[in-house]
């Protein structure tokens, strides 16, 4: 991963714009749905991102050095050796975003990723993100410790639980969910052994458990492409030691060739 993906806010920024035509339109249509509003280079003081939209190769490595002199982040359509920063497709259920980026390698991938993903995700996720939102303080009533909390949410959004993200009906389940829901499970030990370095080897349930696991111990073999499934904030101990006595605990461990 070379890139560090980010949500930019906008809304009522100016955005430098540079060049015209239709790469150039769309570069402002997108600014202007994400609430920024678009100027020239002459307002580039009172700017942090910049887009550079020139057919002129020269013109448009020129107009991105120019712009980075004066501290902004520039992208430049179809160079993106020149980008600070790239654009994802984006696939918007309000105020659920999701992007997939390329590192400038191939939109059109990008795009028939996004386009899949449309076809998978409910119209009313955005409404299960807002109400979520809406309750916080009753989840955090409910669920006072932070762990406790975040694997009560975890249950709640796995598949076929009652906030499943992709079913249709799961934000009108929020109440009901805070009412009944079940106490988290406690202090949990799963051993994983993994037969290779591919993590495109791991099962679901394997993936799945990575990405719920508050600790993962793993010995010295086990490699890093199949840690960085784990979860970002997940703590990772190398064995021999003994598992935490709260939480979920997967232990990896290469097996003998």
């Amino acid at each position: 991963m070379n890139s560090l993906p980010l949500f930019h806010r906008i809304a009522g920024t100016k955005v430098v714009l540079v060049g015209s035509g239709a790469m150039a339109e769309a570069k402002q249509r997108l600014v202007e749905r994400a609430g920024g509003e678009v100027c020239s280079e002459a307002e580039a003081h009172h700017a942090r991102l910049a887009f550079v939209a020139l057919e002129d190769g020269r013109k448009a490595e020129a107009a991105a050095l120019r712009l980075k002199r004066l501290g902004l982040l520039v992208n430049v359509a179809d160079r993106p050796e020149l980008c600070d920063f790239t654009l994802p497709s984006v696939l918007e259920r309000e105020p659920v975003l999701i992007a997939v980026g390329t590192g400038g390698a191939s939109a059109g991938l990008a795009k028939h990723l996004r386009l899949r993903l449309e076809r998978l995700l409910p119209a009313g996720l955005g409404a299960l993100a807002s109400g979520l939102s809406e309750a916080k303080d009753r989840i955090r009533a409910r669920w006072p410790d932070g762990d406790d909390r975040r694997r009560a949410l975890d249950a709640a959004l796995s598949e076929h639980g009652p906030l499943d993200p992709l079913a249709s009906d799961s934000a009108g389940r929020i109440a009901d969910w805070l009412a009944d829901g079940a106490e988290p499970q406690g202090a949990q030990v799963i051993e994983i052994e993994l037969a290779g370095d591919d993590p495109d080897e791991l099962t679901l349930r394997q993936a799945r458990l990575l990405g719920m696991a508050d600790t993962v111990l793993h010995d010295s073999a086990v490699a890093e492409a199949i840690l960085i499934r784990a979860r970002a904030d997940a703590r990772r101990m190398a064995l021999p030691c003994d598992p935490p006595g709260n939480g979920l605990t997967i232990v990896l461990r290469r097996a003998a060739p």
